[in-house]
């Protein structure tokens, strides 16, 4: 390791999006390597709205690895963080920086300490998949940093040891993350399926019950439910392999309402799954989750297509194609207004994906609209006040990529703290 000063500083930048799974992985067969029970397909959210940013700094004047998430140190000890840091060294080739005069060569980054700073632009640990977009972009932005001369593919197997659904946040559009065979968990990756392009037209909207985090975490929960739950093993051996094919097929051809109909059917599954589980983090499911699954029903027979989803927190993810959308977002603020208290919600206006903010007097105007025609006035879904925190907007997106800008690093380049 060469440079003119032993008092300098390298920085990457890079920003990966978060994923939702429209066939659920929950459940490891390896706790440790986070090697899944079956197959899972997501979409990419657009990384604008839903992403986390991570800077990575390295100095020959650190003396430790060190991370902040949200402004807030955090230990770096657990597994999963080192797991990731060691695997990317294993592979990181020589850097050199004309400008500053630096040259590491692949063996130094072993006795080179990291500062890491990452931000989440949306609730971390709600259930919005914060974790896969943290831990993808932490692997993503120390592999730009380390020069690691490996594809997406390789990637997302190390990104996979941090969060399993990371994996699936390497790559935008439609992704699959294979299960694997082999015991090391080295065929266990994520492939993307179509990018972002190939079906354009997909809107996504999230409704964000709860931005609190979870009580009980992803990782307790799928291990009581592979411990305690037949179920789960009837679903991963005999029911996904069958409808990872038919998902597949419906985004080939562009089919939105079989993968409207896989969609919902395997969030029901998953459903089910948790409440075949010894374990209170069924209760989570809260009266408003099925409230947004019984509106969707209706509107997708009644009205349009629609498909909806949950991940592992209170939040909803409604799917719709563009055209649909502007119906699908005015009755969904309409059924679930929400609460008077917050001043900002997200919209959406004509047929274009547009996020916008709203405050108390629009929130108030909303309350007073007249429910849908379709339902009846006893339906327990016609208004739900309250209960839904605001809407996201959104997108299919692109996978992770570098921010040039000086500006977007979250660690100061002279000092190697946060900002």
């Amino acid at each position: 390791m060469t440079a003119k000063t032993k008092s300098w500083i390298l920085m990457a930048t890079g920003r990966s999006p978060t994923n939702i799974a429209v066939i659920k992985y929950w459940g490891k067969r390896d706790e440790a390597l986070i090697l899944p029970v079956n197959d899972s397909i997501s979409v990419t959210l657009d990384p604008d709205h839903l992403s986390a940013t991570t800077t990575v700094a390295v100095s020959p004047t650190f003396d430790c690895d060190r991370m902040w998430l949200n402004g807030k140190e955090i230990s770096l000890s657990g597994d999963r963080f080192q797991n990731c840091l060691r695997e990317i060294r294993k592979l990181a080739g020589d850097v050199e920086d004309e400008k500053k005069g630096i040259r590491i060569r692949k063996e130094d980054w072993q006795n080179l300490h990291v500062h890491i700073a990452s931000y989440n632009n949306f609730p971390t640990a709600a259930g919005l998949a914060s974790s896969a977009a943290g831990f993808a972009c932490l692997v993503f932005t120390l592999a730009k940093l380390m020069n690691v001369n490996e594809d997406h593919g390789k990637l997302s197997s190390i990104a996979r040891q941090g969060s399993g659904s990371a994996c699936r946040s390497l790559y935008g559009g439609f992704v699959k993350w294979t299960m694997g065979n082999d015991a090391s968990g080295s065929d266990s990756i994520a492939v993307q399926l179509a990018p972002e392009s190939h079906w354009s037209d997909l809107v996504i909207i999230i409704a964000v019950v709860s931005s609190k985090q979870k009580e009980t975490s992803s990782t307790t929960g799928m291990r009581d439910t592979v411990e305690t739950s037949p179920l789960l093993q009837h679903r991963a051996q005999c029911v996904v392999p069958a409808r990872v094919l038919l998902m597949e097929e419906a985004i080939r051809n562009h089919d939105f309402a079989s993968f409207a109909r896989m969609t919902c059917v395997d969030n029901n599954q998953f459903r089910a799954v948790c409440l075949d589980t010894t374990w209170t983090w069924q209760l989570i499911f809260l009266n408003t989750t099925r409230q947004i699954a019984e509106a969707c029903f209706l509107m997708k027979w009644i009205i349009f297509e629609v498909a909806y989803t949950f991940d592992a927190g209170l939040n909803a993810a409604l799917i719709s194609p563009n055209r649909k959308v502007a119906g699908l977002a005015s009755k969904a603020a309409i059924c679930f207004p929400p609460s008077p208290e917050n001043d900002l919600a997200s919209y959406v206006t004509g047929d274009k994906s547009i996020i916008y903010e709203a405050g108390l007097q629009s929130m108030k105007y909303v309350e007073a609209l007249p429910p849908p025609p379709e339902y009846k006035d006893e339906s327990p879904c016609q208004k739900s006040t309250r209960d839904v925190s605001y809407f996201i907007c959104t997108k299919l997106g692109t996978g992770p990529k570098v921010l040039t800008e000086e500006s977007l690093a979250l660690i100061n380049p002279t000092t190697g703290l946060p900002m």
